[in-house]
């Protein structure tokens, strides 16, 4: 192939397909045309990608004629039942829903990761991971080349931009609504200042709640299974040990975890500092004695996962306890899901 090859951006008007247009306008040019295709109610709005103001298309069959590669960020069922279709109409889809993230014949990929496992999409369809999982994955995917991973603990703290749109602007709504609201009023008095949660189960302003998904098995929610799943795929250890508690905290954008990974060969915590420093992907930012840590405010906007108060544990010397922040829009979606379709434009252009 001699021109360059040809991109979709499926839910481009969504909070993520924002974001993919920025990325695509600020990343090296590898597309020829790029096309942004979305529900019927949004064809005909005006975008603009790489300085070009572009029309975005109704989301049909005849849509991806001519397509090489299509990236989707729409909803599970919408993927579930237009990717296919996409393929049938000969693209390579990037698919940002959790539609196929399990299939075992889907790809599960990040590039700094497993880069290799793009060439085997049998479906034609490759799965961008969970932006939980995105968040800290690069981080532990360096470790465990070195130390070799063998369970994780994690607790996250995710934003509410993790619920789409309508999270942020419900966790906005809240902060308005108990803003003008004294300490007195509002302290142990949430629930009488916000009478509306969003797509939340409780107030998210000035709260913190230990949930985010759906129900799942045995009292487990759907992000917390997806981060032990996914991160079993992608490090292909299938027998991983992994442990996760899911919180949705007060902010915007920008997702951070705490994990406790233990490995089979004893760490230390210069060593790990020494491996994180020097990884594609990863910002080291740890320096206690400073107060220098990744927070979420530092980490919104950037590529990077964030890294710091690396420790060893005090109680297990195959331990290491660390603090991760990724931006859950970019790397932990639109970020990602470019790079895996940069890799496949290089193949095409072989």
């Amino acid at each position: 192939m001699n021109r360059k090859p040809s991109l979709a951006v499926v839910g481009a008007t969504g909070a993520v397909g924002t974001v993919m247009l920025d990325i695509l306008s600020t990343r090296t040019d590898v597309w020829g045309e790029i096309r942004l295709i979305a529900s019927a109610r949004s064809a005909g709005k005006k975008l603009i990608c790489r300085g070009e103001e572009l029309t975005v298309v109704a989301l049909t069959s005849e849509a991806f004629d001519g397509i090489d590669v299509a990236m989707f960020d729409v909803p599970d069922e919408v993927s579930a039942e237009w990717a296919p279709i996409a393929v049938s109409r000969g693209a390579v889809v990037v698919d940002n829903s959790g539609a196929f993230r399990m299939d075992s014949d889907v790809p599960l990929v990040v590039p700094e990761v497993n880069p290799q496992e793009t060439k085997n999409r049998s479906r034609g369809i490759i799965s961008n991971p969970n932006c939980t999982t995105l968040s800290m994955i690069v981080a532990m995917g360096a470790l465990h080349c070195e130390y070799e991973l063998k369970e994780l603990v994690v607790s996250s703290y995710q934003a509410a931009s993790g619920a789409g749109q309508s999270g942020i602007d419900s966790l906005r709504a809240q902060m308005s609504a108990v803003a003008n609201s004294s300490a007195g009023d509002v302290a142990g008095d949430v629930r009488k200042k916000i009478s509306d949660f969003g797509p939340f189960p409780a107030p998210l302003a000035l709260n913190v709640i230990p949930w985010a998904g759906s129900l799942k098995q045995d009292g487990y929610s759907s992000e917390e299974l997806k981060v032990r799943n996914e991160s079993r795929k992608i490090l292909a250890l299938p027998n991983l040990k992994v442990s996760v508690t899911c919180v949705r905290v007060p902010v915007i954008t920008t997702h951070s975890l705490a994990v406790h990974a233990v490995f089979a060969k004893e760490p230390s915590r210069k060593g790990a500092q020494d491996i994180l420093k020097n990884s594609a992907g990863v910002k080291l930012v740890d320096d206690p004695e400073n107060h220098i840590f990744p927070t979420p405010a530092d980490v919104v906007g950037t590529d990077p996962t964030w890294v710091g108060r690396v420790r060893k544990s005090l109680d297990d010397p195959m331990a290491l306890e660390l603090f991760v922040c990724g931006d859950n829009l970019r790397k932990g979606a639109a970020l990602n899901a470019a790079q895996i379709a940069e890799l496949l434009a290089i193949e095409f252009t072989k």
